[in-house]
């Protein structure tokens, strides 16, 4: 019955092209959510998206689907700097935001600690997570000799 209702939520019939629609009668920024193969994100690019974001969506649209950290590499290689990546997931302390950053995202999202954060002391928490992340990358980055965050570079990523 639950997957009945999820399949019902997914419109089959959205191509490439309806980006062209999208960004023509959108006045905002259009960012695709959802990529995790570089050809994918070479057809993002091709049809004219200001951005993409890296996700598996936590994990619940396809089980056993590849990490969202994962991908970056061979994504970050395709964009090449064309346009901005946002890494979505997979990010739980500092050193994982490091690493993302030394793959090529500009930014990463870290709905699950503010959501844990919010849940467990409301405001106060989420500040709690935030600070808490920021003190774990300006650790990390102090250990991988980066004063600043354009010193972080995929040198610094050995294995993930």
């Amino acid at each position: 019955m639950l997957a009945r209702y999820f399949e019902e939520l997914i419109n089959k019939s959205l191509t490439w092209r309806n980006i062209s629609w999208l960004k023509q009668h959108a006045d905002l920024p259009i960012y695709l959510k959802g990529i995790l193969h570089p050809k994918d994100a070479q057809l993002a690019i091709e049809h004219g998206v200001d951005g993409i974001i890296v996700s598996n969506h936590g994990g619940q649209q396809l089980d056993g689907s590849i990490a969202s950290i994962n991908a970056l590499s061979a994504i970050s290689k395709v964009v090449n700097k064309q346009i901005p990546i946002i890494l979505d997931g997979d990010i739980r302390r500092g050193n994982d935001i490091l690493k993302a950053l030394a793959l090529g995202t500009q930014c990463v999202g870290i709905g699950r600690p503010v959501i844990w954060g919010l849940s467990h002391s409301g405001q106060h928490g989420v500040e709690n997570i935030l600070n808490i992340l920021q003190s774990e990358l300006k650790l990390a980055m102090a250990l991988a000799s980066c004063a600043n965050i354009s010193e972080i570079s995929a040198d610094l990523i050995t294995e993930l």
